[in-house]
């Protein structure tokens, strides 16, 4: 595959699962000392990728949880936070200024603090009261923060008797490591293909619906506009018939991203529309891949990180074939601002 280490995308995904017990016992800390809810925190794609866990929380338990942002939060405050809150704060490199800064806030506060990182000996690994370190990098990250997310709202359900099968989903997600590095190396022919097709787009709507719709809006403004500097209107599939849909016309591009929960019927209605009216329509099915190893209720549970993979490929091809690096910045972490 196109410049990609498959021992150490294996390292990362696995290392992500193998914190299932960790996590659990630190949600089971936490709860054990009288937590009443939780709050996801982050900054720019780290808080994206913290969405699907939260909507599970939020819609099969009865557990309150909060999904916010993380700058907005330490000007504004918020008036179920508290010291029976537990707040998770992921960052890849541990030092994410927004995110150190709701770190303090919210222990000011009194909440209980779990980190996901990637380097530890950072603010975020030193200050939280329950941190856990899984290096990785911009290309392997979306997989290992999904995957411990999904763990810690997993943990939450089942310590509330809403989730009965804790132990046997981490045990079935210890086989998604080698179940995703097949799915690249089956991809790679048709990411290559699809890369040269949208290489020199203007721009792309992108849609998505359930737990597909953060991977959308993470691909669009974290790897097409930050990394690649292609413009992208990221809409829920919700919406797209209450205004994006009058942005459709024959040569535009629209990316579906179809998973596998309650809610691939919204995006499968913007697939029948769309046909008729653009002739550049191009549809990305978790359905479509397998998964040894990994039951039916399982698959529900992971559509955005079978979505990650998949477009890590792409845009490994994308970056050759626009000659255009994915580390390449005009102004993230260069200017002041």
């Amino acid at each position: 595959m196109l410049n990609f280490d498959e021992k150490r995308f294996l390292r990362i995904q696995s290392g992500a699962v193998s914190h299932a017990g960790g996590l659990y016992r630190a949600v089971q800390e936490c709860l054990e000392q009288g937590a009443q809810n939780l709050f996801f925190l982050g900054t720019g794609g780290a808080a994206i990728l913290m969405m699907p866990a939260a909507q599970m929380l939020q819609r099969q338990s009865s557990f309150a949880t909060f999904l916010e942002m993380s700058a907005e939060l330490v000007l504004t405050g918020h008036q179920a936070l508290g010291p029976k809150s537990i707040v998770v704060i992921p960052s890849l490199s541990g030092t994410t200024r927004e995110s150190v800064a709701a770190m303090e806030y919210c222990k000011a506060k009194g909440a209980k603090i779990i980190s996901l990182i990637g380097h530890a000996e950072t603010p975020l690994a030193k200050g939280a009261d329950h941190s856990f370190v899984n290096f990785a990098e911009d290309d392997t990250s979306c997989e290992s923060f999904y995957i411990q997310s999904l763990l810690i709202a997993l943990a939450v359900m089942h310590l509330r008797g809403e989730y009965a099968n804790f132990d046997e989903t981490a045990q079935e997600l210890a086989h998604l490591p080698h179940a995703l590095l097949s799915v690249k190396r089956g991809y790679e022919a048709q990411a290559e293909r699809i890369a040269e097709e949208i290489k020199s787009e203007p721009y792309h709507i992108i849609t998505g619906a359930g737990s597909t719709w953060p991977e959308a809006f993470y691909y669009g403004m974290c790897i097409l506009e930050e990394m690649q500097w292609v413009r992208t209107r990221p809409v829920h599939a919700s919406d797209f018939f209450h205004g994006t849909l009058e942005l459709v016309e024959k040569g535009v591009s629209v990316l579906l991203f179809k998973g596998e929960d309650a809610s691939r019927p919204l995006v499968e209605r913007v697939e029948r529309f769309l046909p008729a009216y653009t002739d550049k329509v191009r549809v990305f099915d978790t359905a479509e891949f397998m998964l040894p190893g990994i039951s039916d209720k399982v698959r529900t549970l992971i559509s955005p990180v079978v979505l990650a993979t998949i477009f890590e490929r792409i845009s490994a091809h994308l970056e050759v074939k626009r000659n255009h690096p994915l580390t390449t910045r005009r102004y993230y972490k260069r200017v002041t601002y």
